[in-house]
């Protein structure tokens, strides 16, 4: 959790400890007693549909963390493959494909990286795909070895290509608003359902609160921090790219 998030969880606390103690003073509990067993036969219907909610979207946004991820591993995989091959090709067209490779890895890692945290790609790391389509396509084989170099190169560069867009598309977030709406909603009665309670124990009352806000505020960030994937705590990192680069060949 970030400092926001923490600041976020500590002034909801403190701000349901206050409010019941409110409650508490202005509504005495001798005159909420009597509702308990209406409020907990609602409270638990309420309190059923809202962790079905919550576990739908958790799982959702932890699929698509998961999914982003594996995004960016085929991504480097299809540039890994368009590498190798590029080695295989006659100069001085696989001498530039290959320099261009390995350019884009580095354009995406240092540059690419930071701005898909502000939600942006990189004009130049398109611009090298471009480009690596372009020499690909522009190669004419002469032998059934180079036709079946060609081929693959073509394959792994329009996988490339593809993957970056599947990449860029999972930058932005998967949560839609109705979807935010409903989640605070559904918080906001759970936890205000636990405040028809009447309990002459006002430190135990006090207690079950706090520790269902917890929970709730608890599981809205951790959402938050997942939704979207490339920011925040839970973020992917661009391993996959870092992983392609190391214990390279010389170049040509």
């Amino acid at each position: 959790m970030s400092w926001s998030d923490i600041l976020i969880l500590t002034a909801t606390l403190v701000a349901s400890a206050v409010l019941l103690w409110l409650l508490q003073h202005f509504v005495p509990h001798r005159l909420r007693e009597s509702h308990n067993d209406v409020a907990g036969f609602i409270f638990a219907a309420v309190g059923v549909m809202y962790a079905v909610l919550l576990a739908f979207v958790v799982i959702a946004v932890w699929q698509n963390l998961d999914s982003a991820k594996q995004t960016t591993f085929k991504e480097a995989d299809a540039l890994a493959g368009v590498y190798w091959i590029s080695r295989e090709l006659p100069l001085p067209l696989g001498a530039q494909l290959e320099h261009n490779t390995l350019e884009y890895a580095h354009v995406v890692q240092d540059t690419e990286w930071p701005l898909m945290t502000k939600h942006e790609s990189s004009s130049q790391a398109t611009d090298l795909v471009y480009e690596m389509r372009s020499e690909v396509f522009s190669f004419n084989p002469s032998t059934p070895r180079e036709q079946v170099l060609y081929e693959h190169a073509v394959t792994h560069v329009e996988d490339l290509a593809s993957e970056r867009r599947a990449r860029l598309n999972e930058v932005g977030d998967s949560v839609p608003v109705i979807m935010w709406v409903a989640l605070l909603a559904g918080g906001l009665l759970t936890v205000g359902f636990t405040y028809l309670f009447g309990l002459s124990n006002t430190l135990a009352h006090g207690l079950m609160v706090l520790t269902l806000t917890a929970l709730v505020v608890v599981s809205l960030l951790l959402i938050k921090e997942m939704d979207y994937p490339f920011t925040g705590v839970t973020h992917v990192d661009p391993t996959a790219f870092q992983v392609f680069l190391e214990r390279l060949p010389p170049p040509r």
